[in-house]
């Protein structure tokens, strides 16, 4: 492929940005979700301690409490593994954390089993793609524990408490589907609406592949919801509204006069998000063959698709992803934040090791904008916990009270920005120390202000310090893959009669591909020291591959000549 890629002119370091990673934006739709599932998470140990007269184990239950933040964009079905998952790696985070902590007291052996360990938290909670929040609640929580008092015989006992804080944890985030158990579909469908209508009202590059995106959400979420049910039909019958919506305004694509203008998309995406029932639009050309589709490819994702999912995250962890520098990346960071620390005289350098990890994202430009959001996030959170520390000593209740608001602000505030959010954690955090019992002020703020510079500086050290040349080969990969796709939905077109299943899944898969493609753009796009891109290559099967998908979802128009603008 290197001898037919068209190489771009994109230089290799560029200049970073110190305004535009600080900007504020809309609030996600679901930002209360996960904000009022830690508040009552948290609420039912803190309590449950606090009436046996036990707030020293608070560090320990808030391990299990935490895991209530994960999970929240996913079906029901799905969540209910994928949480369970999360609270079993909690447990085995802390065990070794604890073990670690009962056999040691060495601060450098200790950093060396958190580096590692965040390293361990960052690759697999990419490759299983968890998140938000992602491995940093893993990291705060382990690297906590590491340097916490402890002994072996205890460690069970504690153990036992993260895993009945993670069983609540557990119920909080199933219990809306008692309520609504359609929720989840019906944001995703909301959110594919409102992208289609974004799309049709200002047609462009950037909200093309954000309504693909929303679509392709829409439809994962649909497939794996379990069963279909009236709700979850209409849904279905939406979402080829906005394809239908998406696939008329495609440059090159085929006429769809029946596809719904955007006052109308973003009316029943408003309804949808509502507590009334879920609209049930007027057929759109194709709906009945879709919805046959639909029910064909669920039915094969029952019967294969947990042995796929399972192929897809070893292919994540295989020796050549490009996940593994990233992992290198978090220990090499994550042990120099540490060792920095330490010989900076801070006895528990745990938090320079979280702010290292929490900085290490897609690409070394990302990675910069989470320092600098970080490092701002956690100066004025210091301050705001300086602010609140008297009134948290007043009472226990008022020490549960504090930490339960800044769990909730936390939440409420780090969509809008990841340095608003940092303000409400940075207290939260500090505030946390206090339940095992009262530590001077100036030392606590001291050494987190000198952790949070020390984590921040070492954290980028070692993003650039380990390059990441495998984010290029992801982008080659993508790009055929995005190429093989379009060629199976072109193939599928072409047949004289072709089955709707076979069709729709065809579609999808090129709906996927083009996703991963855009990503993978986009992540090695902010990296040093690549190889030059295919950015040529890239755009011409983006515009291929759309009108691919145009044609699939209006099922009628003329399809692009295979070898067209260099897309197979």
């Amino acid at each position: 492929m290197s001898n037919a890629t068209i190489r771009s002119a994109r230089p290799s370091v560029r200049m970073f940005p110190l305004v535009a990673p600080l900007r504020l934006v809309r609030p996600s739709d679901m930002w209360f979700k996960p904000a009022t599932s830690v508040v009552f998470a948290s609420a039912v140990p803190n309590l449950t301690l606090f009436a046996v007269d036990r707030l020293d184990l608070v560090m320990y239950t808030m391990a299990g409490s935490l895991c209530a933040l994960y999970g929240h964009n996913l079906p029901y079905a799905r969540r209910a593994r994928a949480v369970a998952g999360v609270v079993l790696a909690m447990v085995i985070g802390m065990a070794v954390s604890l073990v670690a902590a009962s056999l040691t007291g060495s601060t450098a052996v200790l950093i060396a089993v958190g580096a590692l360990l965040a390293a361990v938290q960052k690759i697999l909670c990419d490759a299983t793609r968890i998140g938000p929040p992602g491995p940093v609640i893993f990291t705060f929580v382990t690297s906590a524990a590491l340097f916490g008092p402890q002994r072996l015989g205890q460690v069970p006992g504690h153990l036992a408490l993260v895993l009945a804080a993670g069983v609540v944890s557990w119920l909080v985030t199933l219990a809306p589907a008692l309520i609504r158990r359609e929720g989840p579909e019906r944001r995703a469908t909301a959110r594919a609406l409102d992208a289609a209508a974004a799309y049709a009202d200002h047609p462009g590059h950037r909200t093309r592949h954000a309504a693909v995106a929303a679509v392709h959400g829409a439809w994962q979420a649909l497939l794996a919801s379990g069963r279909p049910t009236s709700a979850r039909r209409a849904l279905e019958c939406l979402v080829v509204h906005a394809e239908a919506a998406l696939a008329a305004g495609l440059p090159g694509g085929p006429a769809a006069p029946a596809a719904p203008g955007p006052d109308r998309l973003r009316d029943w995406a408003r309804r949808t998000r509502g507590r009334g029932p879920v609209p049930v639009p007027p057929p759109a050309p194709g709906t009945s063959e879709e919805l046959f589709g639909i029910d064909a490819e669920r039915a094969a994702r029952r019967a294969g698709g947990r042995h796929e999912a399972r192929r897809a995250l070893l292919r994540r962890l295989a020796p050549g992803s490009p996940l593994l520098p990233i992992g290198v990346r978090a220990l090499v960071g994550c042990a120099l934040a540490g060792y920095v620390s330490q010989a900076a005289g801070v006895g528990r350098p745990y938090w320079a090791i979280v702010t290292a990890a929490a900085l290490y994202q897609a690409n070394v430009s990302l990675s910069w904008n989470r320092a600098l959001q970080r490092t701002l996030g956690n100066l004025l959170g210091v301050l705001v916990f300086a602010a609140v520390l008297p009134l948290s000593r007043v009472s226990p209740l008022a020490l549960i009270g504090c930490c339960l608001f800044f769990s909730f602000a936390a939440e409420a505030l780090i969509t809008r920005n990841y340095w608003l959010g940092s303000v409400a954690v940075t207290p939260m955090a500090l505030l946390v120390m206090e339940f095992g019992g009262t530590y001077p002020a100036g030392e606590l703020i001291g050494d987190r202000v000198l952790d949070t510079v020390i984590g921040a500086a070492m954290g980028l050290l070692g993003a650039m310090a380990v390059t990441n040349r495998r984010a290029t080969g992801r982008l080659e990969q993508a790009l055929a893959d995005t190429h093989r796709a379009r060629a199976h939905a072109v193939h599928a077109l072409a047949a004289p009669q072709p089955t709707p299943a076979a069709l729709d899944a065809a579609r999808r898969r090129l709906t996927g591909s083009l996703v991963e493609l855009r990503e993978a753009d986009d992540a090695a796009a902010g990296e040093w020291w690549q190889r030059a891109l295919p950015q040529e290559q890239v755009l011409a099967a983006e515009q291929a591959g759309h009108r691919t998908l145009a044609a699939t979802a209006t099922r009628r128009g003329l399809i692009a000549p295979a070898q067209e603008n260099g897309a197979v």
